[in-house]
Protein backbone atom coordinates (compact mmCIF):
# COMPACT_ATOMS: atom_id res chain seq x y z
CA UNK A 1 0.00 0.00 0.00
CA UNK A 2 2.80 1.93 1.10
CA UNK A 3 6.54 1.69 -0.81
CA UNK A 4 9.73 3.45 -0.47
CA UNK A 5 12.53 2.29 -3.09
CA UNK A 6 15.81 4.18 -1.76
CA UNK A 7 14.48 7.34 -1.80
CA UNK A 8 16.28 9.67 -1.06
CA UNK A 9 16.49 13.81 -0.32
CA UNK A 10 19.44 16.06 0.21
CA UNK A 11 19.31 19.86 0.29
CA UNK A 12 23.02 20.98 -0.64
CA UNK A 13 25.26 18.68 1.80
CA UNK A 14 23.11 17.61 3.76
CA UNK A 15 20.99 14.48 3.51
CA UNK A 16 18.12 14.49 5.30
CA UNK A 17 16.46 11.44 4.31
CA UNK A 18 19.02 8.27 3.03
CA UNK A 19 17.92 5.89 0.19
CA UNK A 20 14.76 5.04 2.62
CA UNK A 21 13.55 1.58 1.57
CA UNK A 22 10.17 0.25 3.38
CA UNK A 23 6.95 -1.23 2.62
CA UNK A 24 3.91 -0.98 4.59
CA UNK A 25 1.38 -3.66 3.95
CA UNK A 26 -2.45 -3.66 3.78
CA UNK A 27 -3.85 -3.49 7.40
CA UNK A 28 -0.65 -2.25 9.31
CA UNK A 29 -0.37 0.50 11.29
CA UNK A 30 3.24 2.01 10.62
CA UNK A 31 4.79 3.98 13.22
CA UNK A 32 7.71 5.98 11.63
CA UNK A 33 9.63 6.61 15.04
CA UNK A 34 12.60 8.99 15.42
CA UNK A 35 14.30 11.84 17.46
CA UNK A 36 13.56 15.47 15.85
CA UNK A 37 15.56 15.76 12.71
CA UNK A 38 15.29 12.51 11.52
CA UNK A 39 13.93 12.55 8.31
CA UNK A 40 10.43 11.67 9.25
CA UNK A 41 8.56 14.68 7.96
CA UNK A 42 10.75 14.97 4.86
CA UNK A 43 10.59 11.21 3.76
CA UNK A 44 6.00 12.20 4.14
CA UNK A 45 6.42 15.04 1.90
CA UNK A 46 8.06 12.89 -0.44
CA UNK A 47 5.74 10.21 -0.81
CA UNK A 48 2.55 12.89 -0.33
CA UNK A 49 4.22 14.32 -3.56
CA UNK A 50 4.87 17.67 -1.93
CA UNK A 51 8.39 17.24 -2.07
CA UNK A 52 10.75 15.31 -5.43
CA UNK A 53 13.00 13.15 -4.36
CA UNK A 54 16.70 13.52 -5.25
CA UNK A 55 17.02 10.32 -6.13
CA UNK A 56 14.85 7.24 -5.48
CA UNK A 57 10.86 6.94 -5.63
CA UNK A 58 7.60 5.90 -3.59
CA UNK A 59 4.47 4.03 -4.36
CA UNK A 60 1.02 4.52 -2.88
CA UNK A 61 -1.34 1.81 -3.56
CA UNK A 62 0.87 0.77 -7.04
CA UNK A 63 0.86 4.21 -8.24
CA UNK A 64 4.26 5.73 -8.63
CA UNK A 65 4.65 9.42 -7.62
CA UNK A 66 6.50 10.26 -10.35
CA UNK A 67 4.80 8.73 -13.07
CA UNK A 68 1.48 8.76 -11.54
CA UNK A 69 1.40 11.67 -9.08
CA UNK A 70 -2.72 12.04 -9.26
CA UNK A 71 -3.42 8.73 -8.88
CA UNK A 72 -1.07 8.21 -5.81
CA UNK A 73 -2.16 11.30 -3.75
CA UNK A 74 -6.18 10.43 -4.72
CA UNK A 75 -5.20 7.18 -2.61
CA UNK A 76 -3.88 8.84 0.11
CA UNK A 77 -5.23 10.96 2.73
CA UNK A 78 -2.39 13.08 4.55
CA UNK A 79 -2.22 15.35 7.88
CA UNK A 80 1.14 17.47 7.31
CA UNK A 81 2.84 18.27 10.53
CA UNK A 82 0.77 21.43 12.13
CA UNK A 83 -1.74 20.93 9.89
CA UNK A 84 -1.73 23.62 7.48
CA UNK A 85 -5.02 25.38 6.51
CA UNK A 86 -6.48 28.51 5.31
CA UNK A 87 -6.95 30.64 9.27
CA UNK A 88 -9.35 33.21 7.10
CA UNK A 89 -12.28 30.09 6.20
CA UNK A 90 -14.20 28.57 8.76
CA UNK A 91 -14.03 25.34 9.16
CA UNK A 92 -17.30 24.27 6.84
CA UNK A 93 -15.67 26.40 4.16
CA UNK A 94 -12.30 24.98 4.33
CA UNK A 95 -13.54 21.05 4.26
CA UNK A 96 -16.24 22.42 1.49
CA UNK A 97 -13.39 23.64 -0.29
CA UNK A 98 -11.58 20.01 0.21
CA UNK A 99 -14.50 18.15 -1.31
CA UNK A 100 -14.23 20.70 -4.18
CA UNK A 101 -10.67 20.11 -5.01
CA UNK A 102 -11.33 16.25 -4.89
CA UNK A 103 -14.51 16.87 -6.72
CA UNK A 104 -16.49 14.82 -3.81
CA UNK A 105 -20.09 15.80 -5.51
CA UNK A 106 -22.31 13.45 -4.90
CA UNK A 107 -25.08 12.12 -2.31
CA UNK A 108 -22.74 10.18 -0.72
CA UNK A 109 -19.71 12.50 -0.43
CA UNK A 110 -22.42 14.98 1.20
CA UNK A 111 -22.97 12.09 3.69
CA UNK A 112 -19.43 11.16 4.51
CA UNK A 113 -19.12 14.94 4.89
CA UNK A 114 -21.44 14.54 7.98
CA UNK A 115 -20.15 11.35 9.13
CA UNK A 116 -16.84 12.99 9.30
CA UNK A 117 -17.70 15.81 10.97
CA UNK A 118 -19.79 13.48 13.58
CA UNK A 119 -16.47 11.44 13.79
CA UNK A 120 -14.06 14.30 14.68
CA UNK A 121 -16.71 16.22 17.16
CA UNK A 122 -16.47 19.75 15.00
CA UNK A 123 -19.97 20.05 14.88
CA UNK A 124 -20.08 23.22 17.21
CA UNK A 125 -17.18 24.71 15.36
CA UNK A 126 -18.32 24.45 11.77
CA UNK A 127 -18.97 28.13 11.47
CA UNK A 128 -15.85 29.60 13.77
CA UNK A 129 -12.52 30.37 11.30
CA UNK A 130 -9.79 28.62 11.54
CA UNK A 131 -7.29 30.77 13.12
CA UNK A 132 -10.08 31.35 15.70
CA UNK A 133 -9.33 28.00 17.16
CA UNK A 134 -7.66 26.11 19.72
CA UNK A 135 -4.27 24.04 18.24
CA UNK A 136 -6.47 20.75 19.26
CA UNK A 137 -9.69 21.65 17.21
CA UNK A 138 -7.17 22.75 14.02
CA UNK A 139 -5.62 19.39 14.53
CA UNK A 140 -8.88 17.84 14.30
CA UNK A 141 -9.90 20.15 11.06
CA UNK A 142 -6.82 18.91 9.78
CA UNK A 143 -7.38 15.60 10.06
CA UNK A 144 -11.09 15.74 8.82
CA UNK A 145 -9.50 17.27 5.37
CA UNK A 146 -7.56 13.96 5.67
CA UNK A 147 -10.17 11.66 5.69
CA UNK A 148 -13.16 13.09 3.79
CA UNK A 149 -12.62 11.56 0.79
CA UNK A 150 -12.11 8.24 2.80
CA UNK A 151 -9.26 7.10 1.09
CA UNK A 152 -7.36 3.29 1.42
CA UNK A 153 -4.07 5.37 2.60
CA UNK A 154 -3.70 7.53 5.60
CA UNK A 155 -0.02 9.22 6.57
CA UNK A 156 -0.01 11.29 9.94
CA UNK A 157 2.51 13.08 10.35
CA UNK A 158 2.46 13.81 14.58
CA UNK A 159 -1.50 13.41 14.58
CA UNK A 160 -1.70 14.15 18.73
CA UNK A 161 0.55 17.11 18.56
CA UNK A 162 -1.27 19.81 21.01
CA UNK A 163 -3.90 17.82 21.63
CA UNK A 164 -5.12 17.18 25.53
CA UNK A 165 -5.18 13.86 26.88
CA UNK A 166 -8.60 13.42 26.57
CA UNK A 167 -8.76 14.70 22.68
CA UNK A 168 -5.51 12.44 22.31
CA UNK A 169 -7.62 9.54 23.83
CA UNK A 170 -10.73 10.28 21.15
CA UNK A 171 -7.90 10.79 18.37
CA UNK A 172 -6.67 7.42 19.15
CA UNK A 173 -9.43 5.83 19.12
CA UNK A 174 -10.30 7.39 15.95
CA UNK A 175 -7.41 6.20 13.96
CA UNK A 176 -7.71 2.65 15.69
CA UNK A 177 -11.44 2.05 14.08
CA UNK A 178 -9.87 3.19 10.58
CA UNK A 179 -6.89 1.23 11.04
CA UNK A 180 -9.70 -1.72 10.25
CA UNK A 181 -9.80 -1.56 7.06
CA UNK A 182 -7.13 0.69 5.89
CA UNK A 183 -3.21 1.18 6.06
CA UNK A 184 -1.87 4.13 8.10
CA UNK A 185 1.84 5.27 8.32
CA UNK A 186 2.19 7.23 11.64
CA UNK A 187 5.36 9.64 12.17
CA UNK A 188 6.02 10.69 15.47
CA UNK A 189 8.43 10.93 18.27
CA UNK A 190 6.18 9.93 21.56
CA UNK A 191 7.19 6.56 22.07
CA UNK A 192 3.24 6.43 23.86
CA UNK A 193 2.08 6.54 20.36
CA UNK A 194 3.54 3.54 19.43
CA UNK A 195 2.23 1.73 22.10
CA UNK A 196 -1.25 2.82 21.55
CA UNK A 197 -1.59 2.72 18.16
CA UNK A 198 1.09 0.71 16.14
CA UNK A 199 1.63 -2.75 14.94
CA UNK A 200 4.78 -2.57 13.43
CA UNK A 201 7.71 0.16 13.99
CA UNK A 202 10.44 1.49 11.40
CA UNK A 203 13.10 3.92 13.60
CA UNK A 204 15.50 6.20 11.89
CA UNK A 205 17.70 8.96 12.87
CA UNK A 206 20.05 10.88 10.27
CA UNK A 207 17.62 10.22 7.45
CA UNK A 208 19.21 6.64 8.04
CA UNK A 209 16.70 3.45 8.38
CA UNK A 210 17.94 1.57 11.63
CA UNK A 211 15.36 -0.72 12.29
CA UNK A 212 12.43 -2.34 11.68
CA UNK A 213 10.53 -4.54 13.83
CA UNK A 214 7.10 -4.92 15.62
CA UNK A 215 6.70 -3.01 19.25
CA UNK A 216 7.07 -6.77 21.14
CA UNK A 217 10.24 -7.27 19.25
CA UNK A 218 12.27 -4.38 19.79
CA UNK A 219 10.89 -4.22 23.66
CA UNK A 220 12.97 -7.65 23.62
CA UNK A 221 16.20 -5.82 23.01
CA UNK A 222 15.62 -4.10 26.12
CA UNK A 223 17.79 -5.41 29.23
CA UNK A 224 14.31 -5.16 30.89
CA UNK A 225 13.01 -7.64 29.16
CA UNK A 226 12.12 -10.99 31.63
CA UNK A 227 12.89 -8.43 34.39
CA UNK A 228 10.97 -8.07 38.13
CA UNK A 229 10.30 -5.44 39.73
CA UNK A 230 8.94 -4.74 42.86
CA UNK A 231 8.45 -2.60 46.09
CA UNK A 232 8.98 -4.11 49.97
CA UNK A 233 9.91 -1.98 52.95
CA UNK A 234 13.09 -3.58 54.41
CA UNK A 235 14.07 -5.99 51.35
CA UNK A 236 17.70 -5.24 51.91
CA UNK A 237 18.91 -8.63 52.77
CA UNK A 238 16.08 -10.39 50.43
CA UNK A 239 18.48 -8.02 47.52
CA UNK A 240 20.85 -9.80 48.71
CA UNK A 241 19.69 -13.10 48.34
CA UNK A 242 17.94 -12.31 45.52
CA UNK A 243 21.55 -11.39 44.28
CA UNK A 244 22.90 -15.33 44.74
CA UNK A 245 19.98 -17.13 42.87
CA UNK A 246 21.50 -18.70 39.80
CA UNK A 247 19.41 -17.06 37.06
CA UNK A 248 19.95 -13.53 38.29
CA UNK A 249 22.55 -11.25 36.47
CA UNK A 250 22.51 -7.94 38.50
CA UNK A 251 20.08 -5.99 40.99
CA UNK A 252 19.12 -2.55 40.92
CA UNK A 253 17.30 0.16 43.20
CA UNK A 254 15.79 2.80 42.54
CA UNK A 255 17.26 5.85 44.87
CA UNK A 256 14.32 7.92 44.56
CA UNK A 257 11.25 4.92 45.68
CA UNK A 258 13.31 1.97 46.51
CA UNK A 259 12.05 -0.04 43.85
CA UNK A 260 13.60 -2.85 43.04
CA UNK A 261 14.70 -4.59 39.62
CA UNK A 262 15.73 -7.88 39.11
CA UNK A 263 17.37 -8.77 36.02
CA UNK A 264 17.84 -12.12 34.34
CA UNK A 265 20.47 -13.61 32.83
CA UNK A 266 20.30 -14.19 28.97
CA UNK A 267 17.47 -16.71 28.90
CA UNK A 268 16.29 -17.08 32.31
CA UNK A 269 12.61 -16.79 33.66
CA UNK A 270 13.17 -15.42 37.36
CA UNK A 271 9.45 -14.61 38.01
CA UNK A 272 8.50 -17.50 39.63
CA UNK A 273 12.20 -18.00 41.75
CA UNK A 274 11.77 -14.52 42.89
CA UNK A 275 8.49 -14.66 43.91
CA UNK A 276 9.37 -17.71 46.10
CA UNK A 277 11.97 -15.80 47.79
CA UNK A 278 10.45 -13.42 48.41
CA UNK A 279 7.79 -15.11 50.26
CA UNK A 280 10.50 -17.09 52.21
CA UNK A 281 11.74 -14.22 53.53
CA UNK A 282 8.00 -12.86 54.93
CA UNK A 283 8.24 -9.47 52.75
CA UNK A 284 4.93 -8.05 52.27
CA UNK A 285 5.18 -6.82 48.82
CA UNK A 286 3.01 -3.95 47.77
CA UNK A 287 3.65 -4.70 43.70
CA UNK A 288 5.62 -6.91 41.63
CA UNK A 289 5.68 -6.59 37.91
CA UNK A 290 7.65 -8.98 34.92
CA UNK A 291 8.68 -6.15 32.80
CA UNK A 292 8.35 -6.46 29.04
CA UNK A 293 10.94 -4.54 27.90
CA UNK A 294 11.62 -0.65 27.49
CA UNK A 295 10.65 0.66 24.27
CA UNK A 296 12.59 3.92 25.29
CA UNK A 297 15.84 2.33 26.20
CA UNK A 298 15.61 0.35 23.01
CA UNK A 299 14.98 3.95 21.19
CA UNK A 300 18.12 5.71 23.17
CA UNK A 301 20.46 2.95 21.87
CA UNK A 302 19.39 2.54 18.46
CA UNK A 303 19.29 6.60 17.71
CA UNK A 304 22.46 7.50 19.66
CA UNK A 305 24.60 4.53 18.48
CA UNK A 306 28.00 6.13 16.48
CA UNK A 307 27.12 7.23 12.91
CA UNK A 308 23.75 6.20 13.36
CA UNK A 309 25.13 2.78 11.67
CA UNK A 310 22.75 0.19 13.48
CA UNK A 311 21.36 -2.41 11.23
CA UNK A 312 17.65 -2.31 9.62
CA UNK A 313 15.51 -5.17 11.31
CA UNK A 314 15.25 -6.05 14.59
CA UNK A 315 17.70 -5.35 16.84
CA UNK A 316 20.53 -7.82 17.39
Amino acid sequence: MIETDQLTRCYGNLTAVDALSIRVEPGQVLGLLGPNGAGKSTAMRMISGFLVPTSGTARVCGHDILREPLAAKRALGYLPEGAPGYGEMTVREFLHFIQHMRRLHSEADWQRFDQVVQQLQLEEVLDSCIDTLSKGLRRRAGLAQAILHDPPVLMLDEPTDGLDPNQKHAVRQLIDVMARNRTILISTHLLEEVHALCNRVVIIARGRLLADATPAELEQQSRYHGAVSFSAPGSGMAQEMLGRLPQVAAIEVDPLDGRTTVFPKPGQRILGPVQQLLREQGLEVSEIQLESGRLDEVFRQITTAVDGAAPAGPVP
